[in-house]
């Protein structure tokens, strides 16, 4: 699995602060996790951003961002999205 969560984590929080996204080849492909480690993966993550004031979701679900109704994609396992009064 990934050395070491928190520093990936912070890796994603640096490129994009107010939108993270975690997307199937970037953990399936390039990281090479199982589909078992993806799932403990976003699991621990998805805590992890919502204690930081983020609010998350999962592949399919609607979200809103910048005054805009959108779906997180087939490929998206997991878009966090800032909340403003965080």
């Amino acid at each position: 699995m990934l050395n070491s969560i928190d520093e990936y984590l912070a890796k994603k929080i640096e490129l994009n602060r107010e939108y993270v996204v975690f997307t199937f080849f970037e953990l399936r492909v390039k990281e090479n996790l199982s589909q078992k480690e993806i799932l403990s993966f976003l699991h621990t993550i998805s805590e992890k951003l919502l204690k930081l004031g983020y609010s998350v979701f999962r592949t399919n679900h609607n979200y809103y961002y910048n005054g805009e109704s959108r779906k997180v994609k087939e490929n998206e396992l997991l878009v966090a999205i800032k909340n403003k009064n965080s």
